[in-house]
């Protein structure tokens, strides 16, 4: 493996501030890359995460009605009497 300048002090100032080897600042960096890259993976994309939403976004029917009840009970209480 061979790597440019640049890296090389990135790395080597890195260890230094961790204080751990430079062979560690590389497991940790791998490490850190590869859960980035899982949990992108795992991500819905986005056509997908907006029909999953217009499709109720997981409530059911019952929980949705519930939720617009909730919501425009809220509101009415609120009204002050000459918007009525």
């Amino acid at each position: 493996m061979a790597l440019d300048q640049a890296t090389l002090r990135g790395l080597a100032s890195l260890a230094k501030k961790w204080g751990v080897s430079k062979s560690e600042v590389m497991r940790r960096a791998v490490s850190h890359l590869k859960e980035l890259e899982d949990m992108k993976d795992q991500c819905p994309k986005p056509l997908k995460a907006l029909d999953w939403l217009q499709n109720g976004g997981g409530l059911t029917v019952q929980e949705a009605e519930a939720f617009r009840a909730d919501v425009q009970a809220e509101r009415e209480a609120k009204r002050q009497w000459w918007e009525s």
